[in-house]
């Protein structure tokens, strides 16, 4: 009987194991993808809800009798953001590797478009008017043209390692962009475009001597811009010397700098602001940092920006490990995103605080603003897509692994069930 007991006891622990390389495996195995790039992007979103509604209350009320106006567009755009999102992540990464041309393509008509029947705010024209849906054209722009670059890197890689030419060719297509883009006017998004372009074709391993030309040439050609537009300079000396005339050229900053210095560490509290009673203009839109300085302090502020930068890092590594998995295209547009927001992020809290000179630029995934809201949202969905189809090229090539070793690993389970149902014929016949 002790040694049936055995025996059975044998036959148990067989099918359990068995049971287990079956199943548990499955269990066992992580989440299709990042979830922590989507809990990132909804924290942002909410603390951009809260403070834009903050904000954008006294404005509202005068402009259209309704204080909550700008808070239910702001939350109308967050549900077509999150919308498009979905939408994106059912779109293959082979799509944006065949379409990037193509889409560059259509950067460029919308560019011409919109210089031609676009709509003028604040002396810019900046926006295609379709229908009750206004796109800022600069920001798809962006996108495309990052898609485009990734491509390149991609179809012409040891050109730019090798030779001259190879590294002038991306540079002449930002050049196109960019000059369409200063008629609109707008410099603050071809300064994000060309530091994304620089830390593109350094990561992609261009010469140094080449990359601090082109570091070179552009800190000249935006010093000629500058020089050049009245209003620019303007801006530049407001910058340098706001005291100087805080009821003039110096007014936006000069405001925002109290909003900073009323925050102190913790705030006032959220809706206490002052600077947002209309004494701070597009406190909801470009100077969104300020009011988030003066309500919630310091650490409200270093609580997003470790956010951003945590969504940063994450989408650099994400660039890495694709690089790692034989996937360049989406390695490089990883790191295109991952740049963008990080410099964007940069200009528009240095421009708040008074370390860089003022420019029309959102908070990624925080400041009011539809275009600049879904764009982004679409591009926290490609790298959610990336880490996706790595993680299912990884799970692909274990299970073929594992195929080659089921077949081997069948006769020694059949081997054990024939030796156990010996055992088993043998404690009966006894």
């Amino acid at each position: 009987m002790s040694e049936a007991k055995t025996v059975n006891t044998q036959h148990d622990s067989l099918l359990r194991r068995m049971f287990s390389q079956r199943h548990d495996g499955n269990l066992a195995k992580s989440t299709a993808f990042d979830v922590n790039f989507i809990l990132l992007s909804i924290a942002l979103m909410g603390i951009g809800l809260v403070i834009v509604t903050s904000a954008s209350m006294p404005v509202a009320a005068r402009l259209f009798d309704d204080p909550f106006h700008f808070a239910i567009r702001h939350g109308i755009y967050l549900c077509l953001a999150c919308v498009a999102a979905c939408i994106v992540l059912q779109i293959p990464m082979q799509w944006w590797r065949v379409s990037n041309p193509w889409l560059l393509l259509a950067a460029v008509v919308l560019l011409i478009m919109v210089l031609f029947v676009g709509r003028t705010v604040n002396g810019s024209r900046r926006w295609l008017a379709i229908g009750p849906i206004t796109i800022q054209v600069a920001e798809l722009a962006k996108l495309f043209f990052f898609c485009y670059l990734a491509g390149y890197m991609v179809r012409r890689y040891e050109e730019v390692k090798e030779n001259l030419k190879g590294f002038i060719k991306p540079l002449v297509v930002f050049f196109v962009l960019a000059v369409l883009m200063l008629l609109q006017p707008d410099l603050g998004t071809v300064v994000v475009m060309f530091a994304t372009t620089l830390g593109l074709l350094f990561l992609a391993g261009a010469k140094l001597w080449q990359f601090f030309g082109l570091v070179l040439t552009g800190l000249s050609a935006i010093t000629a811009l500058i020089l050049t537009a009245d209003y620019r300079m303007d801006r530049m000396s407001s910058f340098l010397k706001p005291w100087e005339d805080p009821f003039g050229a110096g007014y936006q900053l000069t405001q925002s700098l109290m909003a900073y210095g009323r925050g102190d560490w913790f705030g006032q509290g959220l809706g206490n602001s002052l600077q947002k009673l209309e004494f701070l203009p597009e406190a909801h839109t470009d100077f969104i940092v300020a009011i988030l300085a003066e309500e919630f302090g310091f650490m409200g502020v270093a609580s997003v920006l470790v956010l951003l930068f945590i969504l940063v890092f994450k989408a650099l590594k994400l660039g890495n490990l694709a690089l790692s998995a034989q996937r360049p295209f989406d390695g490089y547009l990883a790191y295109a995103i991952g740049i963008w927001f990080s410099f964007q992020t940069a200009v528009n809290v240095g421009a708040s605080a008074g370390v860089l000179p003022t420019k029309g630029l959102t908070l990624p995934l925080v400041s009011y603003g539809g275009s600049s809201l879904i764009v982004m949202a679409v591009s926290v969905a490609i790298l959610i897509r990336i880490d996706f189809e790595i993680r299912v090229d990884g799970v692909q090539a274990m299970s073929k692994g594992s195929k080659k070793k089921t077949v081997k690993g069948k006769s020694k389970v059949k081997q054990l069930l024939a030796e156990v149902g010996q055992k088993n014929a043998e404690v009966v016949s006894e």
